[in-house]
């Protein structure tokens, strides 16, 4: 009689596998926009667990919204810092037993726009991290290539006083030279989630444009959404 018992144990490079390929069937299927909301009260309905992109204006958030969901034209792309004014959310995984919303929160950091219109893109920041039920995680993009921001502090900030958990994502690492400089800023990155009770121990290194980091990227993508 063969059965779970009869199996051997899976190694930590079993697990890993397994992450992978999990990562994978969830972006096998298209990933799909289906709503943006510009205020709080005009939200889609909290149904699937969601995970929400956050960083810097011109940090590549929808060039690795796009890598990830293998369709270039997905998020916008846009070459001016700052456009996007709103929360759109996309539904990766349908069809599928564990789908997941993604949203494309506003970047930050950008020079050109108003105080005003700063002050009501953070607050509708803060009154979404802090009020949406089915938000489990936020990916927080930080830039290889370039110092921690203050406003990247800030965001950080703002995650610890709303109580969600964000996961650090470095981006553009393709374009981080020499290699000795990436590798201090991932041990940068290492030394200030320990110091965040809210941060996820493991950074995560990608490249939009050369694929790295997409796999694990999507692997923990597919933890959050198997774990409801």
């Amino acid at each position: 009689m063969s059965g779970a018992e009869d199996r051997p144990p899976q190694g930590p490079g079993d697990e890993e596998a397994a992450r992978i390929e999990a990562g994978r069937l969830l972006f096998a299927r298209p990933v799909r926009f289906f709503f943006a909301a510009q205020k709080i009260d005009a939200l889609p309905p909290a149904e699937a667990p969601e995970v929400a992109f956050c960083g810097r204006s011109n940090v590549g958030k929808s060039s690795l919204i796009n890598a990830m969901a293998g369709h270039h034209g997905l998020a916008r792309v846009s070459h001016t810092p700052g456009r996007t004014r709103q929360l759109n959310f996309f539904a990766a995984g349908e069809g599928t037993g564990a789908p997941l919303t993604i949203v494309d929160m506003p970047g930050y950091g950008f020079a050109q726009a108003s105080k005003a219109v700063k002050a009501d893109w953070q607050g509708l920041m803060f009154d979404y991290l802090r009020g949406r039920p089915t938000l489990r995680r936020v990916m927080l993009l930080m830039d290889a290539r370039i110092e921690t921001k203050d406003g990247d502090r800030a965001a950080m900030d703002l995650l610890g006083e709303a109580a969600v958990p964000f996961q650090i994502v470095l981006t553009k690492s393709d374009d981080t030279k020499p290699a000795s400089r990436l590798i201090k800023r991932q041990e940068e990155m290492a030394e200030l989630v320990r110091k965040r009770v809210a941060a996820h121990p493991v950074v995560l290194t990608t490249s939009s444009s050369k694929g790295t980091g997409i796999p694990e990227l999507r692997a923990a993508l597919a933890d959050i959404a198997a774990a409801g």
